[in-house]
């Protein structure tokens, strides 16, 4: 096989960032390389690894000149465990670069002209943010070249972390995790430790065996936390005691649950969740509206900046008391419960059965009347029959996946004629080739890009639509 081309390029100026938080640099002669790790206004020496439509791909060897945007990351794991990649860059270049981005998608793919772009909605919170994270167990955890090199046999192997990025069967032993309020870091270096003492078998991914699996820490804004261990295998005395003593140690726990999972997966949506102690949920309150979050509860992971967001989308939506809402991709219910004080009535579809169950439970929680929740594939149930069946919509509210919504979906929008569309979008890029093909019948008006991910690239939007008049 022939060998790669390996190239250096010397006094290479970080320009810009580009799709998925790579950075963009230029050479003197115009070469152009995307990189991880650098800031624009980084001067650099870059090591190529490969050439592709005309840019190289490389990693940085030296630095020339650090950018006055640059800062030093909190994490002792930064740029390791593949998370919080943007931890060297300022917060307000963050913010920059985000606002960026979705002008340049709606600009450029959805052709959009005189949309009223909105400052971009920092977040309340830098750090200990998220509501939920997920970690996994390992005999076999990611090793540091030092590490390796000492051939040290009596090396601890077990590590308890985040996946390694392009190493699936590699963890990341994490000490500390900035991302999630205290004492999540507490509860996940206990857990770790007694598993230590006590000799308890932590998973291999490659062979299949083990008894520790997962870990999963939920919390919210008040501080109840919820802690769910993955299991293996079953050996009751063992798991007992972890979980007894968990309990005894961490009050804050107010929902300690498990799951027996010897599948060749570890996703929970088809594993039977037992609650050892408290209830088999935690209520997050927003607006006096209280959300009842399982194990398996689809929720916004940063509380804080959803509950900016939907007040966003509603003050946006400048809902009439006579009007009715569709809330399409509805998840939960999060949103249409949000709505349905300030209208006539909201109608929510989803094609996950139990979060609608769990959005119809948290309607009768809260004592809402007037909110009505359909099961279905979005492209299959949104059409002239639900029309017809619950009346023409005034508002329309659509919060899909990252892929956007299916061709059949936009169609539908555009026959439902409704007054305004209100598109929150976690993918820019999708959302402005679905704002493309509505344009012909609704003017964009405004465009407000919300940061729910600070230290990462990830940035939501919310644009408002009005249906034009012939």
């Amino acid at each position: 096989m022939p060998k790669k081309r390996v190239k250096i390029l010397d006094f290479v100026e970080v320009v810009d960032i580009a799709a998925k938080g790579q950075a963009v640099g230029k050479t003197q002669d115009g070469q152009v390389v995307f990189m991880e790790g650098a800031v624009p206004g980084d001067i650099i020496q870059v090591q190529t690894s490969r050439k592709r439509k005309g840019a190289w791909q490389g990693r940085i060897i030296k630095y020339h000149e650090y950018s006055p945007d640059r800062r030093t990351a909190a994490c002792e794991h930064f740029g390791v465990c593949g998370g919080c990649k943007w931890q060297h860059l300022d917060y307000n270049a963050q913010l920059r670069y985000k606002a960026k981005e979705v002008h340049h998608n709606l600009q450029h793919i959805g052709k959009l002209e005189n949309v009223s772009f909105e400052p971009i909605m920092a977040a309340p919170k830098v750090y200990d943010y998220r509501n939920k994270m997920e970690y996994s167990f390992s005999n076999q955890r990611w090793l540091t070249q030092t590490e390796i090199q000492q051939k040290d046999d009596t090396l601890e192997k077990n590590g308890l972390g985040f996946h390694k990025p392009r190493m699936w069967d590699k963890v990341v032993d994490i000490q500390k995790c900035h991302l999630q309020a205290e004492p999540s870091n507490a509860i996940r270096n206990f857990i770790r430790s007694y598993a230590l003492k006590h000799q308890l078998e932590f998973f291999n991914p490659r062979a299949q065996e083990g008894f520790l699996r997962t870990l999963m820490i939920r919390n919210t804004l008040a501080g109840e936390f919820m802690v769910l261990l993955q299991f293996y295998r079953d050996i009751p005395e063992e798991r007992e005691s972890l979980l007894r003593t968990l309990q005894e140690n961490f009050p804050e726990i107010r929902s300690l649950l498990y799951c027996i999972n010897s599948k060749a997966n570890d996703t929970l949506y088809d594993q039977e969740i037992i609650c050892f102690s408290g209830q088999p949920f935690i209520t997050e309150t927003m607006e006096g509206l209280g959300f009842k979050i399982n194990a398996k509860s689809f929720f916004q992971t940063n509380s804080a900046q959803a509950l900016a967001l939907y007040q966003r989308v509603r003050d946006l939506a400048q809902l009439k008391a006579s009007d009715r809402v569709y809330d399409l991709y509805t998840g939960t219910g999060t949103i249409a419960l949000f709505m349905a004080r300030h209208c006539q009535q909201v109608v929510g579809i989803e094609s996950v059965p139990e979060a609608i169950e769990a959005a119809r439970q948290n309607a009768q929680a809260n004592g809402i009347e007037n909110c009505h929740f359909e099961v279905g594939d979005m492209k299959d149930c949104f059409n002239e029959a639900f029309v017809q069946k619950y009346g023409p919509a005034d508002v329309i509210i659509t919060d899909p996946p990252r892929n956007g919504m299916h061709g059949d979906v936009v169609q539908q929008l555009i026959q439902a004629q409704a007054e305004k569309i209100v598109y929150v979008s976690c993918n820019s890029a999708t959302q402005a080739r679905d704002l493309f093909l509505l344009k012909e019948f609704y003017s964009v008006e405004i465009s407000q890009a919300v940061d729910m991910f600070p230290q990462t690239h990830h940035v939501e939007n919310i644009v408002l639509l009005k249906r034009k008049t012939k």
